[in-house]
């Protein structure tokens, strides 16, 4: 069934229509073959055949529908019209077990059937809607019988969904508790409306029920429940409530349906039953309490019109409904109210009974009576008047009531309301007012008109004339009778609310009757008059609406008079009406037929669904003891058949699975055991088919102990005898089965039981059946033996492949030990099976193949040898090596390679890949043994009788195998040998002489376009580990290695060392190749071929699916793909055999910095390819790889993974050579644009919401994996070419692309949804891409960074995110954590020094900074980065390496972005790092008392640990006034006072903390001033100013004058310093008073004009300027003895900078009033600012305007000197030069205030 569900499962619709005929077919075959196991249980047959039966049909159900959901969509199933195939499907959509069991195949049945056939779907529907109702029946009477409060409103709803199965099931009980529910509901006053509203609702529809039998046991429920309420024993009971008992039946709504339907029901059992409720109900007043029966007549109002039909004098019944009407002496004693009784007479005159419309005369009597005014009404009440009253209202023929409600009415207003004036008038002759009454009542057809008159007031004037003609005196009145009459009854049908309001009114009632009795010989006004009362006494029960839910008036005219049947039936009614009610409206519709509910299959599903529901499951079903005795209560239609429940045992799987463990332990016989093995086999296959995986019931199975004492005996006990061994075959089998569907899911427990019942008796286990005796091998002649011995083998090796691929999930050190065990066992048990010198053995390729193929899955694994007591694992592996070689040597190179071989695929693929995991695990456990050499091999010449070794050379015809398998695993092995250089030096000797050597036959591989990928890459790979050895530049002829050799036929020249290899390359064309790769690369899902080859139909037939796929598949759950060419590529195997973890990657990088010095004989020592790991098992290949033989292979990612690997080494190797090849086959732009990071995005979205199937799923996952690992193969790869010449990737074309696709795939959130392989490969991308981001920044930061800049401007807050993410995984994987700390120190490294460059520049695009203060977004997640960042720096444990780095990083963050100081301040950073700073001093101090080397490194670590606080703090404080504040509070300046001693006797520090200190008091006044309090030294607070010169302020002027001269880094930094402490008034005075600028006047002057000044000069001129600025300090300067002079000198300088600041000074010394006198007394200083108006600097030509313009201020002795001719000239000279200047616009402020300088000058030396 597999086989053709695999071969089918990627057919699509347009497919299927093309195999139409013959699929239909199938389709049908399978329907018959479903109906024929269906139909065929019966009691008759034997019990074994109805379990066969029902298996049968459930695994053949469950493969139709699961073919259908592949080769049929749902939409296109209606043009499948198979019959055989829609009765299937319909048998199918009944079968409850079926559907319970598997309820995603029931649905998808449902949705076929329902296109299929609409009339099966519908039966189904039918079916079960009325099964849900059954189910709802049991839970209510589950419910009701439950002890404690029941949820009413949820009894109710059960009840009410229950009610469509009572026809079926007639479960009475359910009926009785239902009224009982309802009638406990209307109990209570206090009672939910709502919840009384829907229970009456089922009232009512058990009291309409269409079946009598259901309608008359809830009829007599009700009697019952009306008895026991309103019984006489009720009467001994005061105030009793037992009476409210009945209130559920007091509702108009309900006795309505019991007088309209009951009454008159035919069958006498309802009807008496009705009657009993009515009389017990009318006679029940003494036993009611006041507040039941009031209500009682209040819904008997209504109903009263209905209920006197039945009124009769011979009846008791009928004589109690004649008492309503009836008027007693006693008022108070009366059933009804007054106006009620009135009607009732009135309307007993309707009756078709004479004496009743007699009794009612009598009845009538005392209202005409007792009517107020009634002397003075007539007619007078006298015999001759009364003598025919009975018949009064009988009359021949029915009136025509319809009215015209036509859309337009052709009357006006006007005239209506003129009508209704003569009417009314008094003054009009009564003649006319009949006149306008006629035309009138003509007019009120037109129901248009009945609004206007009755506004008008029609109404009352017509009530008033009929009083007035009813009047003693009214006889003049009784012409206009009759038209009045006629309006008002025209009005009244009209206008149900009139009708409603008029017919409460007792006089116009009565005046009606008069009427009736004065115009008793009048025809027409009798007739009017009859049909009026008949419209106002009937009216309750004329309307629909009032006792049906949902029934509305359709809005278009006035609703048709009309009464129920019941009514028209008993009563002369007048007029002609549509008669309504017929049935109850109450009633309901059965959902199914009598039709429907005699087919067997709705029948036997409406019986196994009412036995689950009252049962509450199969489990409690299947549990009963005797079912028989405990379904007497059930009809025997509902009752199971032994049948019944053996269908239900059988298809409920954990029933059967129990049953089927149970068989086998309690088993006396094989065929016991085998029975119940074929059954498990079914529900194994069952769980498949459904897809039901590890959650099915095998799953839940693989849990219990009974499945491990059921299998236990089997894997203990050897088997005796061959039937014992077919046995155990069958267990074997199915247990291979189980574990191969459960291995994902097979818990621990589980398995370490297995291994441990395998392990256990040794040396008679399971194992040991692998070797058998030399006798028993020789004696094995019996052909039926040796078949059931090789079964026994190949099930053994099945098992242990499956046991050693589920040893993988295993975690716990128990786990571990035991799965490690059990691989060296199984693995030297396997190698005693590999008999070579057995000769009668030797030949059994089976039986060779089995072996190696369970050695294949042995060495797949990690460490598979190093679990033996007994033996070495590189003994293991030698031994292993050598039986290996054996095989290869005897059936392969001494044939000549497989063309001549016989040897079978399988043992040559088996074989080679052995080799290939031997191969990684000789490499982790040879250790510094030489084993390359084991893998020569011998051959023996006999003509030279000489041994000589064939070397290697054997993998080269396996490197030409037509396996491509085969080829791969070959050059995989060639791979793994030259990751040595000695393999290197092996494989190269040994292909000395095949043609072109090693390096042409590999460089062929890899070069040729038809080798499929997989083959290619191994190649890439061989080629790589070749170039990790260093080639000579030259021929050396005494060189070990030479490296490729290329000979030149023509002029018989040889070549090695590069320049062979040069020449191989421009030879090959190999640049020009790996273009066409990538030019052809396919970046789509791998999936397979749709049509399966020839190859792959013969190995179905053949085998089916081989347990040798297995091996490629190891951790990923069983194989479905067939043995055959197309099968996955064997790199799976690679995957999980290599024991040698990731391959390192020797980059041209140093490991300690992610910036390297230099790049020299560095290569990628690429052993195998990246996916060799033990941990990332994947499909890294093609599967189709080899498919296309005749064309071009499928170009991998992988493949150019490879290559890109390959470029890399021969950019170390050659790096010129190769840097000019890539620009001119311009290949970097297109690998670089090869994959776009939007396709990895869009399948990583498809992974983390999967829709289709998982096998799709984990080929989209195979596709993510080798395009990320190609995305990191290239950034490795630019990451080299950055590193030898930046212009190979500096180009627009490859860079911005490349920028685009980093950030985007660095911005994929790794947290959610994807598994754990991915998000380890996606990390590994990460890594690549930060290092290529970094190196791009720092070798060419210049160039590169505003691309980079505008590039992670798109996605700033995601990539700021991903740092966060990989700060978070600093333990888990701190490479991850360094390339991202490292990228973002190397990113804000620049924006800082772009910053310095660009400070008077603007951006245009965003910056940096700008990115993380102000983008939207931003904000939230730099706070996060700083504040993950600042917890791995005051982290203790943490390694120095990795808080280096995220030091490195916060200092970069904190000099860039304001977010970051403030979330430093708010994490309190700045005191965290003071308090270090604090505890660095203790420690310093006590430790200094410890001489010592070992106290000497500590101190180190100490001051590091200073460096680094003083940093943090710097960048911290660094233009941030708030930041200065906390360290103001947090007392730096004292801590900085008191670490002053060890900042002198170490430079660097010192240089730190003045640059600290630098920051501190930039623009901070406050700061300044705390320099200068006294602190002795001591961590106090400052408390006065300092006097005694051992303030902070001190050391600095001391330190200052101690390197006044020496040019040092300290002597730059603390002149800076001092230069800020100059601005502070409180720090000038420190300095005037410690004379330090004394020292000036020491500064030695360069001689000469030509001389530009020194460092230390423009240092002391940058001070002296910052003290100018203010008074006192223009004061201090002009105090030092020579200052002017010497400060007029330095104005010489013709260095800008200093002849700028000194100019400054002079400028700012000229403001001073007190200095004025002595400048004007210099004449140098006259001369130098003179001469500043002739100078080319504008600049310079400002300072000196606004220098003489101070000195004029306010001073008249300044124009004596400045009005020499001279300067006069000068001045204005400057002055008319500088009117005619047009400036620049940037300059036109400047030039303004120089112009208005001048003018001033002007103006002031003219006065």
């Amino acid at each position: 069934m597999f086989l053709c569900l695999s071969h089918f499962k990627n057919l699509h619709w347009s497919i299927f229509v093309r195999k139409k005929d013959k699929l239909l077919l199938v389709l049908g075959l399978l329907g018959e073959t479903i109906l024929y196991h269906k139909t065929n249980i019966s009691a008759e047959q034997p019990e074994v055949m109805l379990v066969h039966h029902r298996m049968a049909f459930i695994s053949i159900s469950l493969f139709t529908v699961r073919l259908l959901q592949i080769l049929l969509p749902v939409e296109k199933a209606s043009k499948v019209l198979q019959k055989s195939l829609l009765n299937a499907l319909f048998l199918l959509s009944l079968d409850v077990p079926f559907s319970l069991e598997y309820p995603s195949i029931h649905e998808s049945i449902a949705a076929y059937l329902e296109q299929m056939s609409t009339e099966n779907y519908s039966i189904y529907k039918q079916a079960s809607g009325t099964a849900y109702s059954i189910e709802c029946t049991c839970s209510f009477m589950a419910e009701v019988h439950k002890k404690g409060d029941s949820n009413l409103s949820e009894l109710i709803e059960l009840a009410d969904q229950a009610l469509s199965s009572l026809p079926y099931h007639q479960h009475f009980p359910l009926l009785q508790e239902c009224i009982h529910v309802c009638s406990n509901i209307w109990k209570s006053a206090k009672a939910n409306s709502l919840l009384q509203s829907e229970s009456q609702k089922v009232l009512l529809h058990l009291l309409s029920h269409p079946l009598p039998n259901i309608k008359a046991e809830a009829y007599h429920c009700c009697l019952g429940v009306v008895k026991d309420c309103l019984g006489v024993h009720n009467i001994a009971k005061p105030e009793s409530s037992i009476c409210h008992g009945v209130h559920f039946l007091l509702h108009p709504k309900v006795l309505y349906e019991i007088c309209t339907f009951g009454l008159q029901e035919d069958k006498n059992e309802v009807n008496s039953t009705a009657k009993a409720i009515l009389m017990h109900l009318l006679q029940g007043r003494l036993v009611m309490a006041v507040l039941t029966w009031n209500k009682f007549i209040e819904a008997l109002c209504p109903v009263i019109p209905v209920l006197q039909g039945y009124a009769d004098t011979k009846d008791t019944l009928g004589s109690c409904i004649l008492t309503l009407s009836e008027t007693t002496s006693d008022e108070g004693e009366c059933l009804l109210p007054r106006t009620a009784r009135l009607r009732a007479a009135l309307r007993l005159l309707f009756s078709k009974k004479h004496l009743v419309r007699a009794i009612a005369l009598k009845h009538l009597t005392f209202h005409l009576l007792n009517e107020e005014g009634a002397n003075l009404k007539r007619p007078h009440l006298h015999g001759s008047t009364l003598s025919s009253i009975s018949n009064l209202f009988i009359i021949e023929g029915v009136v025509e009531l319809k009215l015209d409600d036509k859309t337009e009415s052709i009357f006006k207003a006007e005239t209506v309301e003129k009508l209704y004036d003569i009417l009314t008038s008094d003054a009009v002759d009564l003649v006319l007012q009949k006149s306008a009454a006629e035309q009138l009542a003509i007019i009120l057809e037109d129901t248009k008109m009945h609004g206007i008159v009755k506004k008008l007031g029609v109404i009352e004037k017509i009530l008033a004339y009929l009083n007035e003609c009813t009047h003693v005196n009214g006889k003049l009145m009784e012409s206009i009778v009759l038209p009045c009459l006629t309006l008002l009854r025209k009005l009244v049908y009209a206008d149900p609310v009139v009708r409603l309001s008029l017919a409460q009114q007792s006089s116009l009632l009565l005046q009606l009757f008069r009427v009736s009795l004065i115009f008793q010989n009048d025809r027409a006004v009798l007739t009017e008059t009859t049909v009026l009362l008949c419209l106002l006494l009937f009216d309750e029960v004329a309307r629909t609406e009032t006792w049906a839910d949902g029934i509305t008036g359709n809005g278009t005219g006035p609703p048709a008079f009309s009464l129920p049947v019941a009514v028209v039936r008993r009563y002369h009614i007048p007029v002609r009406i549509t008669a309504h009610h017929v049935v109850s409206p109450n009633t309901v519709v059965l959902p199914l037929s009598s039709e429907c509910l005699t087919m067997k299959p709705v029948s036997d599903m409406l019986k196994m669904a009412w036995n689950l529901s009252w049962y509450h499951g199969i489990e409690n079903l299947l549990q009963l003891t005797n079912y028989e005795k405990e379904a007497e209560i059930f009809f025997d239609s509902l009752k199971l058949s032994s049948e019944d429940i053996l269908i239900l045992k059988i298809t409920h799987a954990n029933y059967g699975l129990q049953d089927c463990l149970n068989s086998i332990i309690q088993a006396v016989s094989h065929r016991d055991v085998k029975a119940a093995l074929t059954r498990l086999s079914f529900y194994v296959l069952n769980d498949r088919l459904a897809l039901k995986g590890s959650s099915g019931s095998c799953g839940t199975t693989l849990k219990s102990f009974v499945w491990q004492k059921a299998i236990n005996r089997f894997l203990q006990v050897l088997p005796a005898s061959v039937e014992d061994e077919k046995l155990l075959v069958d267990v074997l089998r199915f247990l291979n089965r189980l574990l191969r569907e459960q291995s994902s899911s097979l818990e621990s427990e589980r398995l370490k039981w297995l291994l441990q019942s395998l392990l256990k008796n040794k040396p008679k286990s399971l194992l040991s059946l692998l070797v058998r005796p030399e006798s028993q091998v020789r004696n094995e002649i019996d052909e039926i033996q040796t078949a059931v011995r090789q079964q026994l083998d190949k099930e053994l090796i099945r098992l242990f492949n499956t046991l050693l691929r589920c040893s993988m999930s295993v975690t716990d050190r128990e786990g571990l030990e035991l799965a490690g065990f059990f691989r060296t066992e199984l693995a030297l048990k396997l190698l005693q099976c590999l008999r070579l010198t057995d000769a009668p053995h030797f030949y059994g390729l089976p039986s060779l193949e089995r072996t190696l193929r369970g050695m294949v899955h042995v060495t797949a694994l990690p460490d598979w040898s190093t679990y033996s007591a007994a033996v070495e694992p590189i003994t293991i592996c030698k031994k292993y090596l050598t039986g290996l070689l054996e095989v290869i040597s005897s059936f392969y190179v001494e044939w000549g390679g497989n063309a001549m071989s016989f040897m079978g695929k399988g043992v040559t693929k088996s074989t080679v890949l052995c080799l290939l995991h031997l191969s990684h695990e000789m490499m982790a456990q040879a250790k510094d043994m030489d084993w390359i050499s084991l893998w020569s091999l011998p051959c023996d010449n006999s003509e030279e009788q000489v041994l000589s070794q064939l070397g290697l050379a054997w993998l080269v015809p396996l490197w030409v195998d037509r396996d491509p398998e085969v080829r791969f695993t070959a050059l995989g092995i060639g791979s793994a040998l030259t990751s040595l250089e000695r393999g290197c030096i092996a494989l190269a000797e040994s292909c000395q002489n095949i043609s072109g050597g090693l390096w042409g036959t590999v460089m062929n591989i890899l070069l040729d376009q038809f080798e499929c990928s997989m083959v290619r890459r191994e190649a890439a790979f061989i080629l790589q580990n070749l170039l990790v050895i260093p080639i000579p530049t030259e021929d050396v002829k005494d060189c070990i290695w030479q490296g490729p050799c290329v000979h030149d036929e023509e002029s018989g020249l040889s070549q090695t060392g590069k320049p062979a290899l040069k020449a191989l390359l421009y030879h090959c064309r190999f640049y020009e190749h790996v273009n066409q790769m990538v030019k052809h690369c396919y970046l789509g899902c791998y999936t397979f071929d749709l049509n399966s080859s020839k190859e792959d139909n013969l190995i179905i037939q053949k085998g089916g699916i081989t347990d040798f796929d297995d091996s490629f598949n190891l951790g990923q759950g069983p194989s479905s793909q067939s043995h055959s060419s197309h099968s996955q590529s064997t790199s799976e195997t690679m995957i999980l055999s290599a024991s040698l973890g990731s391959v390192t990657e020797l980059q041209a990088t140093n490991s300690t910095s992610f910036i390297p010095e230099t790049v020299v004989d560095r290569l990628m020592a690429q052993g195998q390819s990246d996916t060799t790991t033990t941990e990332c098992p994947s499909q890294h290949d093609s599967p189709m790889s080899a498919a296309l033989p005749k064309q071009h292979a499928v170009i991998t990612p992988a493949l150019l993974s490879a290559v890109c690997t390959l470029l890399h080494n021969l950019l170390v190797v050659t790096p010129k050579d190769t840097g000019i090849a890539l620009q001119q086959v311009q290949l970097l732009p297109a690998l670089t644009s090869l994959v776009s990071a939007n396709l990895v995005e869009r399948c990583i979205l498809e992974l983390k919401a999967p829709l289709g199937h998982p096998c799709h799923t984990e080929y989209v996952k195979a596709q993510v994996l080798l395009l990320l690992q190609y995305l990191s193969s290239v950034s490795r790869l630019l990451k080299s070419c950055l590193l030898v010449n930046s212009q190979l990737v500096i180009q627009d074309e490859l860079l911005k692309p490349l920028l685009g696709n980093t950030f985007t795939i660095l911005t994929i959130r790794s947290k959610n949804g994807l598994d754990t392989e991915l998000t380890s490969v996606l990390h590994e991308t990460w890594v690549d891409f930060f290092n290529l981001l970094a190196t791009l920044l720092w070798k060419s930061g210049q160039i590169s960074f505003p691309s980079v800049t505008a590039a992670l401007a798109i996605h700033c807050t995601a990539i700021i995110d991903t740092i966060c993410d990989c700060i978070r995984l600093s333990a888990a994987y701190p490479a991850l954590y360094m390339a991202s700390l490292q990228f973002l120190s190397v990113l804000l490294n620049e924006e800082g020094r772009r910053q310095l460059q660009d400070k008077h520049n603007t951006c245009q695009n965003p910056t940096i900074s700008f990115l993380l203060d102000h983008a939207e977004g931003c904000q939230a997640s730099v706070t996060q980065l700083t504040a993950l960042i600042i917890q791995v720096c005051e982290r203790k444990s943490s390694q120095h390496a990795l808080k280096e780095v995220a030091t490195n990083a916060l200092l970069s963050l904190l000099a860039v972005s304001k977010n970051a100081q403030k979330c430093a301040l708010e994490v309190d950073l700045i005191d965290s790092c003071i308090e270090n700073m604090k505890h660095v001093h203790a420690q310093l101090n006590l430790d200094s008392l410890k001489p010592g080397k070992a106290q000497k490194k500590k101190e180190d670590n100490l001051i590091k640990q200073l460096r680094c606080s003083m940093q943090l703090l710097r960048n911290c404080l660094f233009q941030n006034e708030e930041c200065k504040v906390a360290a103001l509070k947090a007392h730096l300046v004292p801590v900085l006072h008191s670490l002053w001693p060890w900042f002198l006797i170490d430079d660097s520090s010192m240089q730190i903390a003045l640059h600290l200190l630098c920051v501190y008091t930039a623009n901070y006044p406050a700061g300044c001033a705390s320099l200068c309090w006294a602190s002795g030294g001591q961590l106090s607070l400052p408390s006065a100013r300092s006097a005694s010169g051992n303030s902070l302020m001190h050391s600095i002027l001391k330190l200052a004058s101690q390197v006044s001269n020496d040019n040092s880094p300290v002597q730059q930094v603390v002149f800076c310093l001092l230069s800020n402490l100059a601005l502070s008034h409180d720090c000038r005075g420190i300095i005037q008073k410690s004379n330090f600028l004394q020292n000036f006047l020491s500064l030695s002057l360069p001689k000469g004009s030509h001389k530009n000044s020194g460092n230390a000069s423009t240092l002391w001129l940058k001070l002296l300027l910052n003290v100018s600025f203010g008074e006192d300090g223009q004061q201090m300067i002009m105090k030092i003895n020579g200052f002017l002079d010497q400060i007029v000198e330095m104005c010489k300088y013709k260095h800008k900078s200093s002849q700028h600041l000194a100019l400054l000074i002079l400028h700012n010394i000229c403001f001073s009033p007190t200095n004025k006198p002595k400048v004007l007394a210099n004449d140098k200083a006259i001369a130098v600012l003179s001469a500043c108006l002739e100078s080319d600097c504008h600049a310079v030509q400002r300072i000196g305007a606004a220098s003489l313009w101070a000195l004029l201020h306010n001073y008249q002795k300044a124009k004596v000197t400045l009005k020499n001719p001279s300067i006069r000239r000068r001045i204005d000279e400057a002055y008319s030069l500088a009117k005619k200047t047009i400036p620049q616009p940037e300059e036109n402020e400047l030039h303004a205030y120089y112009l208005k300088c001048l003018e001033n000058i002007v103006q002031l030396l003219d006065c």
